[in-house]
């Protein structure tokens, strides 16, 4: 398989929220971005999963996956999840991300959001297995899709901002503790967008 070539951009943009620490790269992988989307598409094992909300089953309103090392367990949701054995285009994305954050990651979660109507509710990546602190990066492809963040305890704190095909955005520090976020429902949008979070997990479930 084709090694896909960051540009050389290793300077990312410092996003200045109260409590957070953010870094976005718009373009990082603005070069292959069509051939990682098609990649990604064929290759995960793309799955339909439902969870409980107030005692009733209900489908997640996107497509998921959860790649990683053996020890990589991760409860969310309310549903463990074990890891599928990495398949080399997530190695690849893992390898290049790795090289520009400086930042080890043992798992990914990869989610398809097929058109507008998927989409995930508010709601921080603070599971205990991610350890105080976690460090987030969250790669796209396909269709922008807005990203939305407000803080916890000062609601009319919010940030929004389009997360684009071929960019990268790394969540650190404070973050998950004092922000939620989430990629709300965009009735006008007809194309598909691919998501992968890459995480790692410090104590499996």
């Amino acid at each position: 398989m084709q090694q896909f070539e960051l540009l050389n951009n290793n300077s990312g943009e410092q996003i200045q929220l109260k409590g957070a620490e953010l870094v976005y790269w718009p373009s990082l992988f603005a070069e292959n971005t069509v051939e990682l989307f098609e990649a990604l598409m064929k290759q995960v094992a793309w799955q339909s999963e439902t969870i409980r909300i107030a005692g009733v089953e209900r489908l997640v309103p996107r497509l998921t996956a959860w790649y990683g090392d053996k020890e990589a367990h991760y409860r969310y949701s309310g549903v463990d999840h074990n890891p599928m054995e990495w398949i080399q285009v997530l190695k690849n994305l893992r390898t290049k991300i790795e090289s520009v954050t400086g930042v080890q990651f043992n798992s990914a979660l990869c989610n398809l959001y097929r058109n507008g109507q998927d989409s995930v509710a508010w709601h921080s990546d603070d599971e205990v297995e991610l350890g105080v602190n976690p460090v987030i990066a969250s790669v796209s492809f396909g269709a922008p899709r807005s990203f939305q963040l407000k803080h916890k305890n000062h609601p009319k704190l919010r940030h929004k901002m389009s997360l684009t095909s071929g960019s990268l955005l790394l969540m650190k520090g404070s973050t998950q503790s004092h922000w939620q976020h989430q990629v709300p429902k965009e009735p006008m949008v007809t194309e598909s967008r691919i998501n992968i979070t890459f995480r790692k997990i410090i104590k499996s479930v």
